[in-house]
């Protein structure tokens, strides 16, 4: 069966990297690749940054591959904004849980500021709740003062919940929710709700709690500690930045947005790099390695996203480096270095 991918390559170094992820996409499976504008660009075309046409093409498709979105040339106070067309487009493919894992290859640990003893053995996957929260909320603003309301339903912690535990499981069984509950409502909700539900359906999981602020602090001081953390979308937002450490740069990191049902969204999770935007020396790596993960949770083709994680890997050993990493490899390089390493693994 033929798969259809949409495509919204975005702003900044989004075309850049996403035109390799889908070089390496179109050596594995055979897809039709539908493009279609969101973020910036979409606004200078059409005046919104999330055209009718992107979230139809979007819905239509097996899975969606997105870049990024922003940049300097969309005001941050402007009524509308890049941002807003990605968080539209979360909530019009209904993706409430962010899969963002983080692990480090051995040739990288010299670009990560942390020591290698505390990179050794860090393997973490952060699922972030993503359609809820403070985001999402309502908002006001005068010239003296603003609000952001911060929501969170029993139904939306609960069924992020679910997707963090069923991976918990299938990893080392182990399981920490994140909250703020010595101080936030929404939190003392959330850790009731994770408790309730990870005992009555995931006994077999180890649950424990833990503020995010001591959480920040433990991430870079012992992350081989954690297997799955599970919070909510303000507090995964940050954390998983800080996590960009334990992979040697944010370039490294893919992410997976999936839903109850539809196409998942796939994205790297570095944002759009407007400095260094057709330079051709983004790194690649990330959206490379999400469509390892769209291989995987939308496909279901483990064999060949097991492939292209095994290229990257390889690409990386080669010393296919990119800037950030310590190197000098360009864009497409890095690109090439994968297909070389799928084309001898065959």
């Amino acid at each position: 069966m033929r798969r259809v991918i949409a495509v919204l390559p975005g702003d900044g170094v989004g075309p850049e990297v996403t035109a390799q992820a889908v070089r390496v996409l179109q050596a594995v499976i055979s897809c039709e690749v539908r493009e279609a504008p969101v973020g910036g660009i979409a606004i200078d075309q059409s005046g919104v940054p999330l055209p009718e046409q992107t979230l139809a093409v979007s819905r239509a498709a097996d899975a969606v591959l997105l870049g990024a979105v922003g940049g300097p040339r969309w005001a941050t106070d402007a009524p509308v904004r890049p941002e807003q067309g990605l968080l539209a487009l979360r909530r019009g493919l209904g993706v409430f849980a962010n899969l963002r894992p983080a692990s480090i290859h051995p040739r990288l640990v010299a670009a990560s500021p942390l020591k290698e003893t505390v990179l050794r053995g860090v393997d973490v996957l952060v699922v972030r709740e993503l359609t809820g929260g403070i985001y999402f909320g309502a908002k006001r603003r005068d010239a003296e003062s603003a609000e952001d309301l911060c929501t969170y339903t029993a139904t939306e912690i609960a069924r992020v919940v679910r997707v963090a535990a069923r991976l918990a499981r299938s990893r080392r069984k182990r399981l920490t929710s994140v909250d703020k509950a010595n101080v936030l409502e929404t939190s003392r909700l959330w850790r009731e709700v994770t408790a309730r539900v990870v005992r009555q359906e995931f006994p077999d999981v180890a649950l424990d709690h833990q503020l995010v602020d001591s959480c920040a602090l433990r991430l870079v001081q012992e992350p081989s500690s954690y297997d799955v953390i599970v919070t909510e979308n303000l507090f995964g937002d940050i954390l998983t930045d800080l996590a960009a450490v334990l992979g040697g740069s944010i370039g490294m990191l893919p992410s997976a947005s999936l839903g109850e049902t539809g196409p998942g969204l796939y994205e790297p999770v570095h944002g759009s790099a407007p400095d260094i935007a057709g330079k051709g020396i983004a790194n690649p790596y990330g959206a490379i390695a999400s469509v390892a993960l769209l291989l995987r949770h939308s496909l279901r083709l483990e064999r060949e996203a097991l492939a292209v994680e095994a290229a990257v890997f390889a690409a990386v050993e080669r010393g296919a480096l990119t800037p950030d990493l310590g190197g000098t490899a360009g864009t497409r390089e890095a690109g090439d270095a994968v297909l070389q390493a799928l084309k001898e693994a065959r």
